[in-house]
């Protein structure tokens, strides 16, 4: 599979990260990075990380490309896509944030690219998927939409409980680390709340996961509701979800069901160990359930609390995402 980026900021850079690091025969080449900053740029600020850490390797700039351990990738720096010779990529990830009408969304088509996958919600989109939730929407969809990093936490765990004992009603929280939409001093944008310094206070705000979840599981449109509140860490967030269940079980019972539907998930993980968000850090679940943190109270409504890395798992189902829409 070839795969192109554009937009080498941070999805960009972590699905770099994690393409280095898988084994070698993995039949998934990287053939280009578009990014409208300088070369320079991008070799320093994929090289050194302040979330992550610097890259372990040896990253170099040589005519046109960055060299990561020896692996030539070429860069260019077109503001407009279509202008991007992509012919022979079989997805292009958008990983720009600003692919939300259709003359960008297609951009990479027009250049060449057989799909287009981007990284974030779009209206332009042919097909929200989330992986663990309706993968089996895919079908021959040339433009899709990887959902928010929120909605890959949710969806495949509200697939689970819903299956358990069906969802009356539920309410979630994402209790989100601060991102680039917010300043970093007090500075005007259209929500007031997150006008105000990223890194010093907690702040109330709104998720796209709510509406998201309504697209990718319509029977449950309109029982799901949600809320975020930005807190100052710089990754990893949590999501603290309160379901009231169809059918009533033992808080036993519940436990039993939902540890085993966990075991046999692809994206979910689960700990018992009493962890803090640093500890999940490169993570590369789209969920980690916190069993500790789980609470039912009689026998319909139960809180599950569960952790992911909003950058590192994210871009990993990027990477699934895409190997799905090669095999589709």
């Amino acid at each position: 599979m070839k795969l192109a980026i554009n937009g080498f900021g941070r999805i960009g850079r972590t699905i770099l990260r994690q393409l280095l690091a898988l084994p070698l025969g993995q039949d998934i080449e990287l053939v280009l990075i578009n990014d409208v900053a300088p070369l320079e740029t991008c070799a320093y600020l994929f090289k050194y990380d302040s979330t992550f850490g610097p890259y372990p390797g040896a990253v170099e700039t040589g005519t046109a490309s960055i060299i990561v351990d020896g692996h030539t990738i070429p860069v260019t720096h077109s503001p407009d896509l279509s202008r991007v010779d992509l012919t022979g990529v079989d997805v292009l990830m958008d990983c720009t944030g600003i692919a939300r009408t259709s003359d960008v969304a297609s951009q990479g088509l027009t250049a060449g690219a057989s799909k287009v996958l981007i990284s974030g919600p779009s209206p332009a989109t042919e097909v929200t998927i989330v992986l663990g939730a309706n993968e089996d929407q895919l079908g021959d969809a040339r433009i899709v939409s990887n959902a928010s990093c929120t909605t890959n936490g949710l969806a495949p765990l509200v697939k689970v409980l819903d299956r358990i004992g069906g969802i009356a009603a539920a309410h979630m929280t994402t209790i989100h680390c601060y991102t680039n939409s917010q300043p970093m001093v007090d500075a005007p944008r259209g929500d007031l709340a997150r006008s105000r310094a990223g890194a010093l206070s907690m702040v109330p705000t709104t998720t796209s996961a709510t509406h998201l979840i309504d697209e990718v599981m319509p029977h449950l449109a309109g029982r799901i509701s949600g809320a975020a509140v930005r807190v100052p860490t710089a990754s990893v967030s949590a999501v603290d979800l309160i379901v009231t269940l169809e059918r009533g079980m033992s808080e036993t019972a519940f436990d039993t069901a939902l540890r085993e539907a966990i075991a046999h998930s692809s994206v979910l993980g689960w700990t018992d160990q009493p962890l803090v968000s640093s500890d999940l850090r490169t993570r590369p679940e789209s969920l980690v359930l916190a069993g500790p943190e789980t609470r039912m109270v009689g026998k319909n409504q139960v809180r599950v609390f569960g952790w992911y890395d909003n950058e590192w798992g994210f871009s990993a189902r990027m990477l699934d995402v895409a190997r799905l829409m090669t095999k589709s």
